[in-house]
């Protein structure tokens, strides 16, 4: 199965983690304000094949899992198209303004197994 961890800057995620479970993934949520910057973490913990990262500007957790665990990242998405390229070009930490789309989640799950078999 396909795990993501979500950490939304607000505490939110709820709406990505439906859609993860929904293109069955499992999804485990950051509780808690300022989660974004524990993506890295959490990924590291939960031995997670992806991580999303949402903030204003969509960057900062991504990048911070980048520097701390060497996980490739690209940040500043805005859409699900370029979570999907991203996804398509093997990045694992994933950075979205705020975007807590059950489609998010789907789609990001459903490019994950069809590049990974």
């Amino acid at each position: 199965m396909t795990k993501v961890v979500i950490a939304d800057r607000m505490g939110k995620g709820q709406h990505v983690a439906a859609g993860v479970e929904k293109a069955g993934g499992v999804a485990v949520v950051v509780p808690g304000m300022g989660a974004d910057m524990r993506l890295g973490d959490v990924m590291n913990q939960e031995k997670a094949d992806i991580g999303i990262s949402f903030c204003g500007s969509g960057g900062a957790g991504a990048i911070t899992a980048k520097n701390k665990y060497g996980y490739t990242e690209r940040h500043s998405m805005r859409s699900v198209q370029e979570g999907v390229t991203a996804i398509e070009d093997g990045i694992q930490a994933l950075g979205f303004g705020f975007m807590d789309t059950e489609e998010l989640g789907q789609k990001l799950v459903e490019a994950y197994k069809r590049v990974n078999g």
